[in-house]
């Protein structure tokens, strides 16, 4: 990270100076009669949203939530790569990485075949496959990722916080308005005032409140799938036990009980289980059983034999019903209607997919609609882009939810199925251990791409930089800062906001490069020319990196363009992190790893939700051009 740019700031770097004149303007109710945004639920999707929201104090935000405070325990625990990456964007993922239990190997369990009422380990893996990401997958409480957020939006320079003790009842949206269209009425939970209601009008209202969205409902939205009819507990326990793997992830198949999953959680002590309970008829609800922690205990007890399981402490526990569930649109814009109505109304999360908890992703797929989200509103808000670019959410995010809800409903199924059964190809394996291994990318988070678009371009020049699929998110790797010969991976240098990155791979010869900065640099038809308003730095919107191929001792930062070295801030000082070499002291070289082309060199195009937007030659002046013409507003004069 970066700062002091300005003057020295002693203290916490991560802490900024609250906003003078903040956008958000509270009533004597306590609550503003308008604002830009109503995010409606402080799980992890409404605040992955609210914390981008509170970096731009211009923009009148606000985040409620009908329970009294913070999150303290339960709910989802799993993060996969994708999603630390992300993390890394806000800055926190060396917190996460820190406190978090790392899942570094999963194992297999089946009944034995000499004594079926008993259960043996039949095969383990590596949980995450060399190369994947930088990242590890971790699981930790979902309240301490909340943590994080409140943590960044408390500490921003809007000092946003979440409106306690108020849900969203109803959102009406007047087409005939331009400015705060959308009236949202909440009612309050709070002991002495349950049931009044107060309205603020906005001109986007998120939905992130939860499969029984009261913002889905108001948009004419509907949940459609299925259910597996299969009743499932949660519990996280502080336990003593003899079964060997009770620090490792861990499939169980039972012979006649049931199958659990287990996953060891943060601090060393902390385990949680899933546990199979009862088949369910057509009609019954999981409530209709009478389950119970008792019920739980008891059947991982029977799973777990012929090993001990005595819990002492139950931290948290529920029991649930699979299902597999999606919404038909994740905004407001009805079938057909995109080029006559702008999307006022969002939804995101469990509103809008609903989903098993055993793959693992729920909360992350939560957190990828709105990471995908923020950006778009923020460019819309300060008029850096159209409206027509929300459209793009509902049309991306959907196709993702749809991708997990077939895995989701093929791996649960799997999971649950009868013992015994093996892969086809290797009868020595179960078949839950080839799905596992096969799905390994899509658990990790990594097989969302998106389609070609406005913001994700055709793959004509894709064979520049093979390494990079367009559509994909970027795949980092390991290089060298020029100015201060610092190791670091190159995809850390994005951080979450509205800016683009342009990362210029360059030949041995940087011809290409220095004609390429000189045209970004110089001419008014280039986007970093066009799009940057009068006050903004070089690296607002549009954030050119360059990478080169020598090592770092091989090159002068001096003899670098001037655009590579651009000064920033009031005293006009110099940003030195815009250089990087090829790693060749470890032997990991980027060029190598990502298949970028040495003779030719690429220009990779990242989107600000750090996906791959478009790959183009360094000399493509004219469609690098038309590329950013077709998503961002002129600066006006």
């Amino acid at each position: 990270m970066q700062f002091h740019m300005n003057g020295f700031k002693p203290g916490d770097p991560d802490e900024f100076e609250p906003a003078a004149g903040r956008a958000r303007v509270n009533g004597a109710n306590g609550l503003p009669e308008k604002v830009d945004v109503l995010v409606a639920g402080c799980g992890p999707a409404g605040l992955c949203l609210a914390a981008q929201l509170a970096a731009y104090p211009e923009i009148a935000a606000m985040i409620v939530d009908l329970k009294d405070g913070p999150m303290e325990k339960g709910q989802a625990d799993g993060i996969n790569v994708r999603s630390m990456e992300m993390f890394q964007a806000f800055g926190f993922a060396d917190k996460v990485k820190r406190e978090a239990m790392w899942i570094n190997e999963t194992t297999f369990w089946t009944p034995d075949p000499d004594h079926p009422e008993a259960i043996r380990r039949v095969g383990r893996v590596q949980d995450v496959e060399d190369g994947l990401s930088e990242m590890p997958h971790v699981l930790i409480n979902q309240a301490r990722v909340h943590d994080m957020y409140l943590d960044l939006m408390r500490n921003s320079p809007s000092r946003l916080e979440p409106d306690y003790c108020l849900q969203v009842v109803d959102v009406v949206v007047d087409p005939t308005a331009t400015e705060y269209p959308a009236t949202v009425t909440l009612e309050r939970t709070d002991p002495d005032r349950v049931g009044q209601t107060e309205t603020v009008r906005a001109n986007y209202v998120v939905g992130c409140d939860g499969a029984r969205s009261k913002v889905r409902q108001a948009i004419g939205g509907s949940l459609h799938g299925d259910a597996a009819h299969q009743a499932w507990g949660v519990m996280d326990v502080l336990a003593v036990t003899d079964f060997p793997d009770f620090r490792m992830k861990a499939i169980i198949q039972s012979r006649t009980d049931g199958n659990i999953l287990l996953l060891p959680r943060e601090g060393g002590y902390l385990v949680r289980l899933y546990v199979e309970l009862d088949k369910l008829d057509e009609t019954e609800r999981v409530a209709d059983r009478g389950l119970s922690i008792d019920s739980i205990v008891a059947k991982a007890k029977r799973i777990l034999h012929p090993y001990a399981f005595d819990v002492k402490d139950v931290v948290w526990w529920s029991i649930y019903e699979i299902g597999h569930r999606l919404t038909d649109k994740f905004d407001d814009v009805p079938a057909g209607q995109g080029n006559n109505q702008k999307p006022r109304v969002f939804t995101a999360g469990d509103a809008c997919h609903t989903h098993s908890p055993k793959a693992g992703q729920g909360m992350n797929v939560s957190m990828g609609d709105t990471f995908n989200l923020g950006w778009k509103l923020i460019s819309v808000l300060t008029d850096r882009a159209e409206p027509d670019l929300l459209h793009s959410y509902s049309q991306e995010r959907r196709a993702a939810a749809q991708g997990l809800i077939d895995y989701d409903h093929k791996w649960s199924r799997i999971v649950s199925a009868t013992p015994g059964k093996t892969d086809p190809s290797d009868t020595s394996m179960p078949r839950f251990q080839r799905q596992f291994i096969d799905g390994a990318r899509f658990t990790a988070g990594l097989t969302v791409q998106y389609e070609c678009s406005a913001l994700t371009g055709q793959g004509v020049w894709q064979g520049l930089a093979k390494g990079f699929e367009i559509g994909t998110r970027f795949h980092s790797a390991p290089v060298v800062r020029l100015a201060d010969a610092k190791p670091m991976q190159l995809g850390h240098s994005i951080e979450a906001g509205i800016r683009w990155t342009l990362f210029a791979f360059t030949p041995q010869d940087d011809t290409d490069l220095r004609s390429l900065c000189d045209y970004l640099g110089a001419n008014p038809a280039s986007p970093m020319a066009k799009f940057r308003r009068e006050g903004d730095e070089a690296d607002t919107v549009i954030d050119l990196r360059a990478v080169y191929q020598q090592g770092f001792r091989e090159i002068e930062f001096a003899n670098m363009h001037p655009l590579l070295k651009p000064v920033k801030g009031r005293f006009g000082l110099t940003d030195y992190e815009k250089l990087f070499c090829a790693d060749a002291k470890n032997g990991e070289d980027i060029f190598d790893m990502r298949g970028v082309d040495r003779d030719k060199g690429c220009l990779v195009i990242v989107r600000p939700d750090q996906y791959v937007a478009q790959v183009l030659p360094l000399d493509a002046h004219a469609a690098l051009s038309a590329f950013f013409d077709g998503i961002l507003k002129p600066a006006r004069g």
